[in-house]
């Protein structure tokens, strides 16, 4: 089980822009910012619902191909990210749809954010 993931990202605002607006439909949201003393002086933000989980860090860019996928709780939270996250700037790398080749009802989305990681939102219920 996963508790956090970190991403270094070459540029923060437009980063956290990007997050604050794709993340939205599956309600995951800015959630705390690490006070820079705290930090180093490094720019830190964590993401998540509950509890921060996902956190952006303005320093040391990840390389790489990085990919994490979000649990959706319908098709259509993974068509709003989808559209949520290309309306932000995303790339699309996946429109929303079936992947049988993982399970029936794979339902999936993929963009890649500003820095080219590879952000998921995915579905595993029947349609309704």
């Amino acid at each position: 089980m996963i508790d956090h993931i970190t991403f270094g990202v070459a540029d923060f605002q437009r980063s956290t822009a990007f997050y604050d607006q794709a993340f939205a439909p599956l309600g995951v949201r800015r959630l705390f910012d690490v006070p820079e003393e705290h930090s180093d002086g490094v720019k830190v933000t964590g993401y998540g619902d509950d509890r921060p989980w996902f956190w952006l860090a303005e320093e040391r860019a990840t390389t790489g191909l990085m990919h994490i996928a979000l649990r959706a709780q319908s098709r259509a939270e993974v068509d709003a990210f989808h559209a949520a996250a290309i309306l932000a700037g995303g790339i699309d790398h996946g429109r929303p749809g079936l992947r049988p080749h993982y399970h029936p009802d794979y339902y999936a989305a993929f963009v890649l954010d500003p820095d080219g990681h590879n952000i998921e939102a995915v579905c595993h219920t029947p349609a309704e």
